[in-house]
């Protein structure tokens, strides 16, 4: 990609507790304006709380948990949507500002703003004449 982030093999924690929750690979989109790179994480049923965002040695990885939902004084009839963990990582170059990542989760889509750092900014060079 020309960002520079690729998806890492880093594999996906355990499950809490022992027990081998369903795991899943969030889709995401990736664009580029001149200032950052906007990161979008299709990760719908997670308690915004725990959504983890973790940058270390050059890693940027997500993780999050789809709960169950609960509708107090019903019963089931039909239950199709999974429960499981979420988990994404991502190897980040020297062209992001890492102390600048923005995090937000709106409708079910984890948003990060990773800003580019200057010198990777695009700029237009002056020619002056002599």
């Amino acid at each position: 990609m020309s960002m520079e982030m690729t998806k890492g093999p880093t594999p996906a924690p355990a499950a809490a507790e022992g027990a081998q929750a369903p795991r899943f690979m969030p889709a995401v989109d990736i664009f580029e304006t001149p200032e950052e790179y906007v990161l979008a994480a299709e990760m719908p049923g997670c308690d915004p709380k725990g959504i983890d965002v973790q940058f270390e040695n050059g890693q940027l990885s997500i993780t999050g948990r789809a709960l169950p939902r609960r509708f107090p004084g019903s019963g089931w009839l039909a239950r199709e949507f999974e429960v499981g963990d979420y988990y994404r990582t991502f190897n980040v170059t020297e062209s992001i500002d890492t102390e600048k990542i923005l995090a937000e989760y709106e409708h079910g889509i984890l948003t990060l703003r990773l800003p580019k750092v200057e010198t990777a900014k695009p700029r237009k060079i002056e020619v002056r004449a002599k």
